[in-house]
């Protein structure tokens, strides 16, 4: 998603014939996922690691570029931040034993990479949000030299006509304006790529909509911006608006966000969903590759609609891919990056196990969760993590009921292992990653709560941004060791 373009500025024209090509491109994907036997395939995840790279003193160090071109790996991509860099993950086969797979691939390219980085005085983390960022590591200075990232800078500040502003509670509230969208840059996470048939495409998507909220409560691991104390996956409200080019009116209509959970519960199927992105949001990069045919026997390569996609930033998104004759992917974004490979891994098992399990009931559960319910749970899981209560229905009965995140998850913790089960997943490699889910909440610890409670203790004796440096390091110490945050000492 992350495509490169060749130009910064458009003209009226460049528009006009973009909007042409979506057009074509929706009516192509319509042509696709009528054909019997479109997207058919063995099913699969990968995912996408971003991380971070730091100094000595854990503060940002503007190397991406460097130690990506000293790595000469393929996988390994840019992000918007100069400190900022992404492993794109081998997608595995759900008969390949994929997550014990994805764990290995995540510590082999890590140990490679920190080795790299090394060499240029650095090293990597992966980490929510860093918590020594200072406002001074945002601006014009820290954009990667790429133009699709200055093209996209350039067209959401045309956009927004004046500074974006941040405005997220917490315990200790952070209110800024900044003139870019570098803050973006401060997000990192682990986006879950789950390959899915077209005719499953809407009960699937639907129901990892309905366990997103409880999967990002259980791994949130950004509860700090600034030094401020806010949300248990900051994240979450950052990214939405370090990034939002309209300004509101409470009296008035207002667009949706281009960061948004979504408009509503799937209906038929993958295509509504590409046409909400195309009627809905505007181009950004209106630019139209050369026309290509489809090679033999495989499928059109929609780059217009693929590059529109690369713009607006659903949590959970819709992918094409033309490789393999063509098929479709759910992309899961809410999970953070961090702490541990082990960690994440069993966010994106239990995330998938969980939706797999759902399924079957969605009959039963969607007519009591109407949307805005599911929304409601999302952001309440963003904001208190495993202390979130969320509103899920009872089976057999009606109203509402708000209860306990955490007990929500481990009365669903079954669900989540027929899930795997049902999808191929053997029942070991299934009970290892759930294993690190129970274990959590067994202790109430996730990321964003070991980190808060680290940072408390330190502060007690240390200024604020010498606590930060030390939490980092300690965090630094017991990630690279792949030990599951539950069994962190306290």
């Amino acid at each position: 998603m992350g495509i490169e373009i060749d130009r910064t500025a458009f003209v009226p024209e460049d528009y006009a014939v973009f909007r042409g090509a979506l057009q074509a491109n929706l009516e192509s994907l319509a042509s696709l996922l009528s054909s019997p036997g479109f997207g058919r395939g063995p099913g699969s995840v990968g995912a996408e690691l971003e991380m971070y790279i730091v100094d000595a003193a854990g503060r940002p160090l503007h190397a991406n570029t460097e130690i990506q071109r000293a790595t000469d790996d393929p996988q390994l991509a840019l992000e918007l931040n100069r400190y900022n860099l992404e492993y794109n993950l081998s997608p595995r086969r759900l008969s390949d034993s994929p997550f014990q797979a994805m764990e290995h691939e995540i510590l082999e390219k890590l140990q490679r990479l920190r080795g790299v980085a090394a060499g240029f005085e650095g090293r990597i983390v992966p980490i929510g949000i860093l918590p020594t960022l200072q406002q001074a590591d945002f601006g014009p200075h820290c954009i990667t030299d790429r133009k699709r990232y200055h093209a996209l800078v350039r067209q959401l500040l045309l956009r927004r006509g004046g500074k974006f502003s941040v405005d997220i509670h917490g315990e200790h509230p952070l209110e800024l304006e900044m003139a870019d969208i570098t803050l973006e840059g401060a997000n990192t996470s682990f986006q879950v790529h789950y390959r899915v048939a077209a005719e499953a495409f809407a009960d699937t998507f639907n129901a990892i909509q309905l366990a997103t909220p409880l999967a990002l409560a259980i791994a949130a691991n950004s509860p700090t911006l600034f030094g401020h104390n806010l949300w248990h996956e900051t994240r979450v409200p950052l990214f939405k608006q370090s990034i939002d080019t309209r300004h509101k009116d409470r009296y008035s209509w207002n667009p949706p966000p281009r960061v948004n959970f979504g408009q509503g519960w799937a209906r038929r199927g993958a295509l509504e969903l590409f046409a909400e992105v195309v009627r809905i949001y505007p181009p950004l990069l209106p630019i139209c590759s050369a026309v290509e045919p489809a090679p033999h026997g495989g499928a059109p390569p929609l780059a217009e609609l693929r590059l529109h996609q690369s713009t607006v930033w659903l949590w959970n998104r819709p992918i094409y891919d033309s490789i393999d004759g063509g098929h479709l992917r759910i992309e899961m974004r809410a999970l953070p990056a961090g702490p541990t490979a082990i960690d994440m891994v069993a966010n994106a098992a239990f995330l998938i196990g969980l939706a797999e399990g759902l399924k079957p009931q969605l009959e039963e559960l969607l007519p009591g969760v109407p949307f805005g319910i599911a929304e409601y749970n999302f952001y309440r899981a963003a904001q208190h993590g495993l202390f979130a209560r969320v509103v899920w229905p009872d089976a057999g009965q009606s109203g509402y009921r708000e209860q306990p995140i955490g007990l929500l998850i481990e009365r669903l913790l079954p669900v989540a292992a027929e899930g795997l089960e049902a999808i191929g997943i053997h029942s070991d490699e299934a009970q290892r990653y759930l294993q690190v889910i129970r274990q959590r909440l067994e202790c109430r610890r996730s990321g964003a709560i070991w980190q808060r409670a680290k940072l408390s203790s330190l502060r007690r004796s240390l200024p604020a941004e010498q606590a930060q440096r030390s939490m980092l390091e300690a965090y630094m110490a017991l990630a690279e060791q792949n030990i599951p945050v539950a069994e962190w000492p306290r």
